[in-house]
């Protein structure tokens, strides 16, 4: 009998739990460990290498551990290295550097050129998507639909959709199709063949389906593999994994699909539950216990998922105690809601173990703003700088710096498509070859260019606006552009001519009206734009122990904090009108959030405005007793509800009586077999589905009998 466990409680600490010690000791085979949100799957991991090493006399040289991101590589290496200071090293990597080190070999006869990384390079990836962006469409591409435009291209290369099904995919705007064939047919026709990030991961995996001896040798190379993350790994990655593995089946894959949040990048979390098609043989385990989060917060994340479908079937718990009841806070507006969370945080000494999370990154600026003022230190885990280069951002400073030196034609040449006076592209082109005069740019356009009626028209009101500008107050300066000069009514076509999502747009202006409310001129508004895009910046820094985390949900996986406060709870934001139209997008965006409940140690608080999220709903629905201190300023002393329970002589009022096998009749769901029970819950399988019941509930409620 292996003494290794009993050995490295004493040497580190670790006390591993019985499924935990299953997980490291079954080494042989492929196996599908399902690791529950702080369920300690890393500490088993690493163990599991110590183990494979110590026990089974594997070499250090012959495992090879795959990681989702840097970041987890370098956490992994560094742990294994303070668990087992004194063997060899492991390869820790992640799927994309083993993909370089893969095609570098292929390619060892024939040279190419990386066009992904450094922007140095005059052949770099996103300078020629623009360029044939410009050629397509005609017109220059903005920063969003860039993003949009590569991460369409690496999603197409990551589900290994083949070329003749390109001209059918549901693109992000109107010719972003052609865009990729005219993309892929430059990089391989040029003189030299052109790889971006994604060709990695094609050409490994060609490189080893069509090279039997660089097969071979990677084959032979590792006999244990293992992948973390694996829930947002792609198919092409997993193709790659399983030549990779195909001689000895030694996989462990440790995965999450209940925290899959990334198939919009091509992840594949339905691989998962597919896994023993691929490896019949393959063992399921599943690591349920989260050893991060009281027993409330735990409770309600276990059965807020199970509202997902597509998922395994796990029952996430806790033997922490029950601590504070979660918060959920509607208030009446975003104003509101950044009173409320600074007044929160006034109370509050220590603030690094204090995050707040939100969707989109333009959550951040306002909060960023606000924590500067109160002098709050924070570090920002995704730091965005593209709030402030976004276009919409320079046109408001555009209509602003015009109104201000209203001769500069050049700045009124960069807004007029923006305004409401119909330009022709022709009359474009001639406002932008027009050079800026001591007149003032409205009489040099009526002197110079031909114009129709109504224009002359609409641009002698434009001239009375933009005078008007000049007294008002930055608040009033952008709503009146918005609405008088007509950029709400262009923006609105713009959206839908370009496949742009209008509510993220007008997002965008509500930030920049956010920002400008409290401030008296323009110049004012324009210094703290750049304030707070430096703010962004220095937001980057390293964190410190007292500093407050700002984060996505996206970028807060793996994190975790005693204080959480997720904010802009709002419909429309999470989810999006996109993912309430669809099943499966809706099942991600449920993921989301389970992500960002599940960061929580101690103190959880949803806040939301306006119109609520429905998943606030669903977790309000899931702890009932909170309902009404929700809604009250002070949470008075809570009253027990009364339940009248229903006479049953017959019902269940021992649980030793409620063993795995047993069949029950459910005072609401009829008859059904207990399958699973711990010592406090229930699973029971009835007809249409299967029921996971707290004991003491059923006990109290006189909810189950026994039928013989």
């Amino acid at each position: 009998m292996s003494r290794f466990f009993e050995r490295k409680q004493k040497e580190l600490g670790v006390e591993l739990n019985k499924i935990q010690k299953k997980a490291v000791e079954r080494t042989d085979g492929p196996l599908l460990l399902l690791a529950c949100p702080g369920s300690g799957k890393t500490t088993t991991m690493i163990m599991r290498i110590g183990y494979l090493i110590e026990e089974k006399g594997v070499s250090p040289q012959k495992i090879k551990a795959i990681t989702f991101s840097k970041a987890s590589a370098s956490d992994m290496n560094e742990r294994y290295k303070r668990f087992f200071p004194k063997l060899a090293p492991v390869d820790f990597s992640t799927i994309h550097s083993l993909a370089f080190q893969i095609t570098r070999e292929y390619f060892a006869e024939s040279r190419y050129i990386m066009i992904e990384g450094s922007e140095s390079n005059g052949l770099h990836k996103k300078r020629l998507l623009r360029e044939m962006y410009q050629t397509e469409v005609g017109e220059p591409i903005t920063d969003d639909q860039l993003e949009e435009l590569t991460s369409f291209i690496s999603f197409v290369k990551n589900k290994m959709i083949p070329r003749e099904k390109w001209s059918q995919l549901k693109a992000p705007f109107d010719g972003a199709n052609e865009i990729l064939k005219t993309y892929e047919a430059f990089k391989e026709n040029y003189d030299h063949r052109l790889v971006d990030f994604d060709d990695m991961l094609s050409l490994a995996n060609e490189a080893l389906e069509k090279d039997r001896a660089l097969l071979s040798k990677y084959q032979n190379k590792w006999e244990y593999v293992m992948t973390d993350e694996s829930q947002d790994t792609s198919l092409i990655q997993h193709a790659i994994v399983e030549k990779l593995v195909a001689r000895h089946h030694n996989l462990c894959v440790v995965a999450d699909d209940d925290q899959s949040i990334y198939t919009w990048r091509a992840a594949e979390p339905t691989y998962l539950l597919k896994f023993k098609n691929v490896y019949p043989d393959a063992y399921v385990m599943k690591m349920e216990r989260n050893y991060r989060s009281t027993k409330n917060i735990v409770d309600t994340a276990n059965v807020f998922i199970k509202a997902n479908k597509k998922r395994h079937d796990k029952n996430m718990f806790t033997k922490q105690p029950s601590g504070e009841p979660i918060v959920l806070k509607r208030l009446s507006s975003e104003e509101a809601q950044l009173k409320y969370l600074f007044k929160e945080l006034k109370q509050l000494t220590d603030f690094g173990e204090v995050a707040i999370l939100y969707r989109n990154n333009s959550s951040s600026t306002l909060l960023m703003s606000e924590l500067e003022r109160h002098g709050i230190p924070f570090y920002m885990k995704d730091a965005d700088n593209r709030f402030f280069s976004h276009w919409i951002v320079e046109d408001m400073l555009n209509f602003m710096r015009f109104s201000l030196k209203p001769e500069r034609v050049d700045i009124y040449a960069k807004i007029a498509s923006k305004t409401n006076a119909y330009w022709s592209g022709s009359q474009l082109k001639f406002l932008s070859r027009m050079k800026s005069t001591q007149n003032n740019a409205f009489d040099e356009i009526n002197r110079t260019v031909t114009l129709k009626d109504y224009q002359i028209k609409i641009l002698n009101e434009q001239k009375k606006w933009f005078e008007a500008l000049n007294s008002m107050r930055p608040l009033k300066v952008i709503r009146t552009i918005r609405a008088d000069l007509g950029y709400d009514q262009m923006l609105s076509s713009r959206a839908e001519k370009f496949g742009m999502r209008l509510q993220y747009l007008e997002q965008i202006l509500m930030k920049l009206e956010q920002i400008a409310e409290p401030l008296e001129s323009m110049t004012e508004f324009a210094v703290r734009l750049k304030e707070l895009e430096q703010i962004t910046q220095n937001a980057k820094a390293e964190k410190t122990d007292d500093m407050l985390t700002l984060s996505t949900f996206h970028s807060s996986k793996g994190l975790e904090f005693d204080r959480v406060y997720m904010v802009d709870l709002v419909e429309g934001v999470i989810p999006t009108e996109e993912d309430a139209d669809n099943p499966a997008t809706l099942e991600e965006a449920r993921r989301l959030f389970y992500v960002g409940m599940t960061r929580a140690k101690k103190h959880l608080e949803l806040i939301s405005y306006d119109s609520e999220s429905r998943f606030m709903n669903e977790v309000r629905d899931i702890i009932v007793p909170e309902k009404s201190a929700v809604k009250t300023k002070q949470p008075a002393a809570r009253t027990p509800i009364k339940v009248d329970v229903p006479d049953n002589p017959n019902a269940v009022k021992a649980d030793d009586e409620l063993a795995e096998g047993v069949t029950v009749r459910h005072r609401v769901f009829g008859t059904g077999k207990i399958v699973e029970r711990d010592h406090e819950r229930l699973s029971i399988q009835f007809a249409k589905e299967r029921k996971d019941l707290m004991i003491d509930i059923c006990l109290s409620y006189k909810l189950l009998e026994v039928i013989d």
